[in-house]
């Protein structure tokens, strides 16, 4: 393939390009069958002796009927196929930080909607592809850390780069304009403004220096030329979803960092290259301009990335930790609850067809004020078990029930899953635990290949339980409540809250369940996160066509979900081209901060580049947005 066109590829896309999966043969667990809406749900999506644990279920169909936003503080709205965003009426936007945006005065004027931003001035503006985002107060001053997941080099480099970097310097604009933006901002006539030369406004990048904790620290899979020790990896990159732990600092999630990596010589050996989609050519080349992506000469650097990261937003001298407890893999997101005895739990999903989801439990517990030191780096990685009367259990991942040593279990963590039997996923994405209740929803965003090729460890996908149809394009969110109410429990009850679908187009289980309707539906949940009156807001990235299979869910969205009822209204849809990714709110509640990633057009300035953004949004009486 032409180096230049795998730019135009979605990171999956880069991933079967660079490792074609065969289809799979002979899947005794592979389920064909055509079945009828009804039957499908009285099968699948009904709580049957779940009810008990979890309520109503899934709305009844008159429920269903009605889902026109009669629970909901503003008037659905439809789809659009433009290059705007669209709100509720009673509701305004404006953005609040675009890529090449200054953060600090010498950066202003620094970016040109012809040219982009200059090297020099890279890792002084905000950073390109929005996507995860928090909100974090200090001593009276309100700060964002905010994810820059990737770039887009046709339209971050230079014209007569065609989309692919020439030189050392135009690597590390790439680099630098992704990673984490950590700025202050400030009320302005009742919405926000970004506070330029802020002491708090930072960006942590793919240069920065990190330290790494927890068991594989220091392990002979991740020492480096640069770093003998193993304990001191450079960089976080593909940052996409976030977390926010109980103690005031950010996570940020490293998901695609396999394709960062080629090489210039020969491929070094070790089944962890190809479980995950490690090898051949970088998407970016950097390995041609430094060594340290290069597996000819640094072998365990990929080893170094794929985890969970945290950073103190309020002290930006602060080193960000790698935590290797949490586990190596395409890390979406990372929820953090409490377990009834005060342990730390933490769920997260590994965004890839095919793979797992996971939990952390950390062994110490944690009171507001007493100190954290080993509560993200001294705990057990579990797996999900998903069966199918709608039970599940937490498996631990140790070296009693793997056979591996505890190292290899965590920069290896695929493996450790399929060692233990972990149920195969339709893409877990963002995870969002209820704060009103004790259950946890994660986003399956789609899997073309649920029933019909193995993942890359050569596990079965097979149809059924929460992954419930073959070649799901629509995706699905699933919620599980763990036994007792507690999140340190290893057993838990699942349903599915909402099947996504296209009940104008689709047949039997794709026309989604009784909760899509041709009013609200979408395709591709991707990013989830609650409000504080227990609302579920739900973010897509999916195919934006408009047509097919896709016809009449226009531009990708944010909606909302309520739990009691199983209600979904559209609240927001995004420029054509565009992913919603992203959401958190001001200390007020009044103003909700939203991603828009790589959007089409000319969008947000109408001319010149389009531009990723945090947009805000609030409600025009005033009141909390919801």
């Amino acid at each position: 393939m032409d180096p230049k066109s795998q730019i135009d590829l979605s990171w999956d896309e880069f991933d079967e390009m660079r490792d074609p999966r065969p289809a799979a043969n002979g899947f005794d667990e592979v389920v064909e069958r055509a079945l009828s809406r009804r039957g499908f749900l009285g099968s699948v999506l009904a709580f049957g002796s779940g009810a008990a644990v979890f309520g109503s279920g899934l709305m009844s169909s008159t429920t269903a009927a009605r889902a026109e936003g009669a629970a909901f503080k503003f008037q659905p709205i439809g789809i659009a196929t433009d290059f705007e965003i669209h709100v509720p009426e009673g509701y305004q936007w404006k953005p609040l930080v675009k890529w090449g945006q200054a953060l600090f005065s010498v950066a202003e004027g620094a970016y040109s909607p012809e040219t982009g931003v200059p090297v020099a001035m890279s890792d002084k503006v905000f950073g390109e592809n929005t996507d995860g985002m928090e909100t974090f107060e200090a001593d009276g001053h309100v700060l964002l850390a905010i994810n820059s997941e990737y770039v887009n080099p046709k339209i971050n480099l230079p014209a007569e780069s065609e989309g692919m970097p020439k030189t050392a310097d135009e690597v590390l604009m790439l680099k630098n304009m992704q990673g984490v933006t950590v700025l202050e901002i400030a009320p302005q006539g009742g919405t926000w403004d970004v506070v330029v030369d802020s002491p708090f406004n930072r960006r942590i990048t793919h240069e920065t220096q990190m330290v790494m904790d927890g068991p594989a620290a220091g392990s002979d899979l991740v020492k480096t030329n640069a770093d003998a020790e193993g304990v001191n990896p450079k960089g976080t990159m593909n940052n996409c979803g976030s977390g926010k732990t109980l103690w005031g600092t950010y996570l940020t999630c490293e998901e695609n960092f396999n394709g960062y990596f080629g090489t210039t010589g020969a491929m070094p050996e070790g089944e962890g290259y190809s479980r995950y989609g490690i090898g051949g050519e970088g998407r970016y080349a950097y390995e041609k301009y430094d060594a340290r992506y290069d597996l000819s000469k640094e072998p365990n650097e990929p080893h170094r990335h794929g985890f969970v990261t945290e950073i103190d937003p309020a002290d930006p001298q602060s080193t960000p930790v790698k935590h290797s407890a949490l586990g190596r893999f395409k890390h979406e997101n990372a929820e953090m609850v409490q377990a009834a005895d005060g342990r730390i739990v933490v769920y997260m999903g590994d965004d890839e067809r095919g793979e797992f989801m996971y939990r952390y439990v950390s062994n110490g517990s944690w009171a507001e004020g007493q100190p954290t030191d080993g509560l993200l780096s001294d705990g057990t990685l579990y797996v999900a078990k998903f069966n199918a009367d709608q039970t599940g259990e937490w498996l631990a991942l140790t070296p009693e029930t793997t056979g591996m040593p505890i190292e290899e279990i965590l920069v290896f963590s695929r493996m450790a899953g399929s060692k233990v039997g972990a149920t195969t996923m339709d893409r877990p994405e963002w995870i969002a635990a209820n704060p009103l209740k004790a259950e946890a929803y994660c986003a399956l965003t789609n899997n073309k290949n649920r029933g019909l090729k193995p993942n890359a460890g050569g596990d079965a996908t097979p149809v059924g339980g929460p992954n419930p149809r073959e070649a799901n394009n629509y995706g699905q969110i699933v919620r599980w409540q763990p036994e007792g109410g507690d999140h340190g429990a290893d057993g838990f009850a699942w349903d599915l809250f909402v099947m996504a679908g296209n009940p104008e187009v689709g047949d039997g289980a794709y026309m989604g369940s009784p909760n899509v309707t041709a009013g609200n539906m979408f395709n591709s949940p991707d990013g989830m996160a609650f409000s504080s009156d227990g609302m579920l807001w739900i973010q897509t990235d999916g195919e934006d066509s408009n047509e097919g299979e896709f016809a009449g869910m226009g531009n990708n969205q944010m909606l909302v979900g309520d739990p009691e009822t199983g209600e979904i209204a559209r609240f927001l849809t995004a420029p054509n081209g565009a992913e919603v990714t992203g959401l958190t709110w001001s200390p007020d509640g009044k103003v909700a901060f939203v991603g828009i990633q790589h959007p089409g057009g000319s969008w947000p300035d109408g001319a010149g580049k389009p531009r990723s953004a945090v947009i805000q949004v609030w409600r025009e009486d005033g009141d909390v947005i919801g």
